[in-house]
């Protein structure tokens, strides 16, 4: 039994280059996931729900069905890992990790709304049916690679967003201030002006509110100039990550010195 464990960990956890049962599984489930995802987008769709509403239903049985033992797969043999190896809670530590997280969503709505009749908790859950794709995080190196150059640069990129959130709020005091008299109706209060100062700050420019004072054009350009730069400071953080973790990934090209202690490799 503690062998089937093992090689069940190894398939859906800890695969390794050649093993050619983890590839023929995890192949078979990014693609069960994708045209899950597919299925979700095109189930909206009035005249393709109306007329495959059955297909589509026995296609989801069938997915939640394999989700499902691949979640009970993952629970049962995670006992492996030394930091699960507690029989109860290391399953509970296991269970409440992000990526199991994620797996319990993706199966967790088919459940809820068996035998609920209410179409808006009905459409409710359907919706949730999509965020299976972040299921792909866990079987696609680029997803893996970005997540990884978030959680290094956490810091920076909290530091970049805090920055961000005081622009907003200066933005819209101060174009409260500047519209409020000749806008009472556009510009009622600084929580009203938030979503200007965001539009304005993104450089989207809706154009459903906007300022007509010479002061409040002054602000808006000022907001508008320092938008692009705030917005394009996370962006670079992120980029700088991303490429972080290329490299780590990558490893040194023909390394002449031990990256660990230094010494020559010759």
């Amino acid at each position: 039994m503690r062998k089937i464990q093992t090689r069940l960990w190894q398939i859906l956890e800890r695969p390794t280059e050649g093993d050619v049962a983890a590839k023929v599984c995890h192949g078979i489930i990014f693609v069960l996931i994708g045209t899950n995802v597919i299925a979700s987008i095109l189930g909206t769709v009035d005249w393709i729900s109306q007329k495959w509403e059955w297909e589509l239903y026995l296609f989801e049985c069938f997915s939640v069905a394999i989700f499902t033992l691949e979640y009970a797969a993952r629970i049962w043999s995670c006992t492996v890992e030394p930091r699960y190896a507690s029989f109860l809670w290391g399953r509970i530590r296991f269970a409440v990790t992000p990526f199991a997280l994620v797996d319990l969503v993706a199966i967790l709505p088919f459940y809820l709304t068996v035998g609920v009749s209410d179409l808006r908790i009905l459409r409710i859950f359907r919706l949730l049916r999509v965020f299976r794709i972040f299921k792909l995080a866990r079987y696609t190196n680029a997803i893996q690679v970005l997540l990884g150059a978030v959680r290094d640069k956490r810091e920076e990129i909290s530091l970049a967003v805090i920055i961000l959130l005081i622009l907003i709020l200066i933005s819209a005091s101060l174009i409260y201030f500047a519209e409020h008299e000749a806008q009472p109706d556009r510009f009622p209060d600084i929580p009203s002006a938030i979503w200007w100062a965001i539009v304005t700050l993104t450089t989207v420019g809706y154009g459903d509110i906007y300022p007509i004072t010479p002061l409040g054009k002054i602000i808006a350009s000022f907001v508008a100039v320092l938008g692009i730069a705030m917005f394009a400071l996370p962006a670079g953080i992120l980029g700088a990550g991303f490429t972080e973790q290329l490299q780590k990934q990558r490893g040194p090209k023909n390394p002449r010195f031990c990256p660990h202690c230094g010494h020559p490799l010759d």
